[in-house]
């Protein structure tokens, strides 16, 4: 990344905090800014049980969702179905870490069950787009919308706790739950996965063969069909399922390491948010990690403000809503003025 491209992400970056601060100024007539800003501190990055309970543990599912979005958008490829295909991979996930101890690979299996529910998910809209030329802008976005379906009737229906009272699974088996990594925290080893998995898709991507032929797509299908005789609807069909299997990877990380169980509405819109997420970070897997923890902080603090500041929930999401979509239009313009296409560079 050349000093420009680091000064241009230095100024969404910026951009962002001023968009984030000056929303919370305009709230100072009824709330007292003070007030309001110490919330958002205290609710994010103020004190060891918010940044470890909290923040760190919401930027884990973005920055996997985060990469997997890298790996499509690279490829030319718009998947917005990550919130679907999250929550499909929670559902298998839960199937598995309800069943009986599988041992210590108990957690492993649940976490490969959900990897693979959301490629299976993603890979309904790369076959519509290859087979009848569907746009997956489409597809992604109506399967969200049956797979937070399948998710009610689930949780309502065939998988609801025995009681009957609450919509939600029974909790899955301990050995199908992933490591805490502090006694009186939230943090799992979810980070690890995460920060690992950031890695891995900016090596695939900058030093394979394969990577190369994503970004070669990315740039120009025509002329990577034609010059480098590249198998265009293999490879975007690859990137899609691959997407998907990330954004499945963090619905069973959720389940896992977070909640145990499925119940509606176990995303808060992690699939929305790593769009932005993806687009800050430049569509580099290196960056998603800072990325993911900048939104994850957001998210925290405007909870934070809404618990201990008064600040209406419906203020502290359009609060967001407005930070995201800001991100994009600022995003959009550092992609247009890198010297090389977001496609083709490392």
């Amino acid at each position: 990344m050349t000093v420009s491209r680091w000064g241009l992400l230095g100024v969404a970056v910026l951009a962002l905090l001023s968009v984030l601060f000056a929303a919370l100024w305009w709230l100072s007539p009824t709330h007292d800014a003070s007030t309001v800003v110490a919330a958002f501190w205290h609710g994010s990055l103020g004190t060891t049980s918010a940044f470890f309970s909290g923040t760190l543990v919401r930027a884990i599912p973005l920055a996997l969702l985060g990469a997997g979005l890298c790996v499509a958008f690279r490829a030319g490829v718009f998947n917005i179905g990550g919130e679907g295909q999250l929550m499909i991979g929670a559902v298998a996930a839960t199937f598995v870490g309800l069943g009986h101890s599988l041992g210590p690979l108990h957690v492993v299996i649940a976490l490969v069950a959900g990897a693979a529910g959301g490629a299976a998910w993603a890979a309904i809209a790369a076959e519509l787009r290859r087979r009848f030329g569907v746009l997956e802008v489409i597809s992604t976005i109506m399967l969200n919308f049956i797979a937070a379906s399948l998710v009610a009737y689930l949780v309502r229906g065939p998988l609801q706790e025995p009681t009957g009272v609450y919509p939600q699974t029974e909790l899955v088996e301990v050995p199908a739950r992933l490591v805490r990594l502090l006694p009186d925290f939230r943090l799992h080893a979810g980070i690890f996965i995460a920060v690992i998995v950031c890695a891995a898709a900016w090596w695939f991507l900058r030093e394979t063969a394969a990577g190369f032929r994503v970004r070669a797509v990315g740039a120009s299908p025509s002329a990577a069909a034609i010059i480098g005789r590249v198998d265009v609807p293999r490879v975007t069909f690859g990137a899609l399922v691959a997407s998907g299997a990330l954004a499945g990877l963090a619905g069973g990380v959720e389940v896992t390491g977070v909640t145990y169980a499925l119940y509606e509405n176990i995303s808060p819109g992690y699939g929305f948010s790593a769009i932005a997420v993806a687009i800050l970070a430049g569509l580099r897997p290196a960056f998603v990690p800072l990325s993911a923890l900048l939104f994850a902080t957001l998210e925290t603090g405007a909870l934070g403000m809404q618990r201990d500041a008064g600040i209406p929930s419906v203020v502290a999401s359009a609060l967001e809503a407005v930070v995201i979509l800001a991100t994009l239009v600022i995003g959009a313009g550092f992609l247009r003025r890198t010297a090389l296409p977001a496609s083709t560079a490392p």
